[in-house]
């Protein structure tokens, strides 16, 4: 077995491409060799591989390459969701500091599916909360936001679900475009799937996440805001 990441396969895209075909366990059981081989296998030589990059960026980050700490599992809850699909077509990895409430806080991730990749920076689910702390940076400290936003040039773009109506009046916009935000990420996405079957995988992802880390920083402020008393901020 290889010892370090050169690439996913073409078999594995093949794989997942199947599993939204056929997504029943029979299948799945007579093609679990694939999915270890093709695809849990170079997922984890990749988390080992960008482990120290990451850790620069965050000595906390739960750097372990097993599946429910960096790497997402295949088999989907469907226990509250009308969608019962068992299986789900896209892998993914993520350095994020352990804690129960990691949907709420920053995130560094990878994706990819039988057509696509994407990686970046970003919240899996912000609330209210969240977002209200974070739009606080930004009344407070707008220009100092406005600099480390600069790091979210290309290919990074901000995406995210706004609200319909603005919430500050004639706010200037390149803060409005991130204070109207119910939730966001900055991700990088491109179809050229030719680009996971080479080990060069390994230095584009290191050098995205790199360029993110300002705004990485600059979330965790957000996430130490919550351990302080309101009155204080």
């Amino acid at each position: 077995m290889a010892s370090e990441f050169i690439g996913f396969s073409q078999q594995g895209l093949n794989f997942l491409q199947q599993v939204r075909i056929e997504n029943d366990k029979e299948w799945f059981e007579a093609n679990r060799g694939v999915y270890e081989s093709e695809m849990l296998t170079p997922f984890r030589l990749l988390v080992d591989a960008l482990s120290p990059t990451m850790l620069m960026i965050d000595p906390q980050f739960e750097t372990r390459p097993a599946i429910g700490k960096t790497l997402s599992r295949i088999h989907r809850d469907t226990r509250f969701s009308h969608d019962k699909t068992r299986y789900r077509s896209r892998m993914w990895l993520t350095f994020k500091r352990p804690s129960k409430d990691w949907k709420l806080a920053p995130v560094y991730f990878f994706e990819l599916g039988p057509d696509m990749l994407r990686y970046g920076l970003g919240y899996y689910s912000a609330d209210k909360a969240t977002m209200d702390l974070f739009r606080h940076t930004l009344l407070r400290r707008p220009q100092p936001f406005l600099e480390v936003a600069e790091c979210c040039r290309a290919p990074f773009e901000l995406v995210g679900e706004s609200y319909k109506r603005p919430l500050v009046k004639e706010q200037a916009p390149e803060i409005a475009t991130w204070y109207n935000r119910k939730s966001f990420a900055v991700m990088a996405t491109d179809n050229q799937v030719e680009k996971l079957f080479s080990a060069d995988l390994v230095a584009t992802l290191a050098q995205g996440f790199q360029q993110l880390e300002p705004l990485y920083h600059w979330l965790m402020q957000v996430e130490a805001m919550k351990q302080v008393d309101p009155a204080d901020l």
